[in-house]
């Protein structure tokens, strides 16, 4: 009886801790959610803005356009800084374990953005070039453009040929989906037939607007990964969290049964001696 008290009292105190971080990240998601719903008009507008560019300039050249050889490969990773969000970072690296499985360790070359994903792979030998820290509250556009900066440059001075971003995209609080995307070089979006883009008149030349614009969208596709990343963890580790609330409680109720069955059990066997031992008096 005395240890199953013990085990009550433990699962009680971790119900209440799953129950706070429960709730911690119910308050943080609407915010993350609002703010990468808030971001997705202003990336998609920017992707066909540089959709368009590319497509009238197509002779223009561009670091960043620059189609090669793929030897070298860069992957900037999101993961969290922390755990207790389920499946959320195995999932994000067993994807990149897969992108990157056709290359040698020598050349891998990663950008952590969160200390789950940087941990896993200095663990197994790969090169880490850079390592940011995941807000855990609030992600800033100075955050992405130092991640974006960094691979711009890895990039233009050709120690990879090519980057890929892996990320979690927020669909809902329950759902999430890990997500694969080709930063650099930059592929243009395929146009729409129905639209004429030999009318459109640029000012200054496309040249001059794809040097200004291509680097900005780099740095707004970095920024717009990081908010659905901080969105999907904040679901992930809600939905984690409610899940193992939700077991504490039915292994207090469990205990709690056992327990009883176990005091009515001592309480029986002591009625029985006293019967005897009265019994034996007679």
């Amino acid at each position: 009886m005395r240890d199953i008290r013990r085990r009550i009292r433990t699962a009680r105190n971790i119900q209440q801790i799953t129950k706070a971080l429960q709730m911690v990240a119910a308050a943080r998601l609407q915010r993350a959610q609002y703010r990468a719903a808030a971001a997705r008009p202003y990336t998609q507008e920017m992707r066909a803005t540089v959709g368009h560019l590319a497509f009238v300039g197509r002779e223009i050249s561009h670091p960043l356009l620059e189609q090669r050889e793929v030897v070298n490969v860069g992957v900037i990773l999101i993961t969290s800084e922390r755990g207790m969000a389920g499946s959320y970072n195995a999932n994000v690296i067993r994807t990149t374990l897969d992108l990157v499985s056709s290359y040698s360790p020598s050349n891998v070359k990663l950008i952590t953005v969160g200390r789950k994903g940087r941990v896993f792979f200095a663990r197994r030998g790969y090169n880490i070039v850079a390592e940011f820290p995941m807000p855990s509250s609030e992600v800033t556009f100075a955050d992405a453009r130092d991640v974006a900066r960094t691979a711009r440059s890895m990039f233009e001075s050709r120690e990879v040929d090519t980057v890929f971003m892996v990320y979690t995209k927020f669909l809902s609080a329950v759902s999430h989906k890990v997500t694969t995307l080709q930063l650099l070089p930059i592929i243009p979006p395929e146009q729409e037939k129905t639209v004429n883009l030999e009318e459109y008149i640029f000012e200054p030349a496309p040249a001059e607007l794809l040097a200004s614009l291509l680097p900005r969208y780099v740095d707004n596709q970095v920024y717009s990964a990081m908010l659905e990343a901080l969105a999907s963890e904040h679901g992930a580790r809600m939905s984690a969290m409610r899940a193992a609330t939700d077991n504490a409680g039915e292994m207090i109720e469990r205990l709690t049964l056992d327990f009883n069955r176990a005091r009515q059990a001592a309480i029986t066997k002591e009625i029985a001696e006293i019967v005897s031992g009265a019994e034996a008096l007679k």
